[in-house]
């Protein structure tokens, strides 16, 4: 094993109820004084948000929102925010809501500068540096629910309408220059969202403490997030008022996304395909098949994982951590498996092959091949 690796960790963090009222103040600090707020259509509208515009208005940084964002948000998308952004001449991009709303507002400031198409940045090999880094408008990310950690990443999932595929736009300047996690938020969030949003962070948690990969700092990371998942979600589900529970889920998606450096697997490689397709919530696809792919792992995660049980004092070792997250999924009125979450007819080649391509499959301990992916999921349905 080679002890060498590349690293690099969160932006500036403001964290704690009511600290939405900063929100001003971080936008001047990130060099912005026309920002554009970009969410999506189901947060446009509500007091979050309008309470969040009036801040900037109040302060004299107007109130522009672009809201035109798809669940699994698309190219179209982007060039539609893009032409907003130019018309309105922006100086940079506050990136408000959930993981479709911050991955559109941190493309939408990347690609505001840009004159190659957006595919041109893929995250494979050093694509990234084709961007022109200084044409790379700031962002202040606020997220609205606890899950995919996007604001403090430094990429954002984009699908290809055409194709069918959720692409990795990536580049080391998409990360938010500020961020604001107040968990104020998140106490609006159906219970529905609550929980798909939690199981993804915790399936970033999961996935980067098993991935090979050597980022001890990550693997440390991952570990907590995972003790702040078991601890909280269930909390915040039942009661989504109890703040304290709300802060550790926030807490614990931007650890899962901070963590995660260290690789993802075979949950996200499933995951991107399907919903993609078949437009399946992303975390709650996560949730669904990870049972699964823990025991398709079992051989190579089976001590590290039993090591985890013990800090996250679950008993019984890898069997025990397995059990706990059927479980916790029951408990949280999770789809027991893809048909209950709504797959139908599935086509079955069309999803391997977009899992072997996918990106985060390359972390996953087991090596993923046409043959073993397909069992997988078959096993899924």
């Amino acid at each position: 094993m080679s002890l060498t690796a590349n690293w690099s960790y969160p932006t500036s963090i403001r964290f704690g109820a009511g600290r939405i009222a900063e929100i001003a103040e971080a936008c001047k600090t990130a060099g912005i004084a026309r920002p554009l707020l970009v969410t999506d259509k189901g947060l446009a509208g509500l007091p979050i948000t309008t309470a969040t515009l009036d801040l900037l208005e109040a302060a004299g940084l107007g109130r522009a929102v672009f809201s035109e964002v798809d669940p699994n948000p698309t190219e179209a998308n982007v060039e539609a925010g893009v032409a907003v952004y130019r018309a309105g001449g922006h100086d940079g991009v506050v990136a408000f809501g959930g993981g479709s709303g911050l991955d559109l507002g941190k493309a939408v400031a990347f690609m505001a500068g840009q004159t190659r198409p957006l595919w041109d940045f893929e995250d494979i090999g050093d694509w990234w540096t084709r961007a022109d880094a200084s044409a790379i408008a700031p962002v202040v990310a606020v997220p609205t629910t606890a899950g995919t950690g996007s604001e403090v990443g430094r990429a954002s999932v984009i699908t290809n309408a055409d194709t069918h595929e959720k692409k990795i736009i990536f580049h080391p300047k998409m990360l938010p220059v500020v961020v604001i996690c107040d968990p104020e938020l998140t106490v609006g969030m159906p219970k529905m969202i609550t929980a798909g949003t939690g199981m993804d962070a915790f399936a970033h948690c999961l996935e980067a403490y098993c991935s090979p990969h050597y980022h001890p700092m990550s693997q440390g990371i991952a570990l907590e997030g995972m003790r702040l998942v078991k601890d909280n979600l269930l909390k915040a589900y039942e009661d989504g008022s109890d703040i304290e529970a709300r802060s550790h889920m926030m807490s614990a998606a931007a650890m899962g996304a901070t963590a995660f450096q260290k690789g993802l697997g075979a949950i996200h490689a499933l995951s991107h395909p399907i919903g993609a397709l078949h437009h399946t919530h992303h975390g709650t696809t996560n949730a669904v098949v990870m049972q699964q792919v823990l025991m398709f792992n079992k051989s190579k995660v089976r001590k590290s994982l039993a090591r985890a049980a013990n800090y996250l004092s679950i008993t019984g070792g890898f069997e025990g951590f397995h059990a706990f997250v059927g479980e916790l999924n029951a408990k949280l009125g999770i789809p027991a498996n893809l048909t209950d979450l709504g797959v139908k007819d599935p086509d079955i080649d069309l999803l391997v092959a977009g899992a072997i391509k996918d990106p985060s499959c390359g972390g996953n301990p087991v090596k993923m091949t046409a043959t073993n992916t397909r069992k997988l999921l078959e096993a899924c349905f």
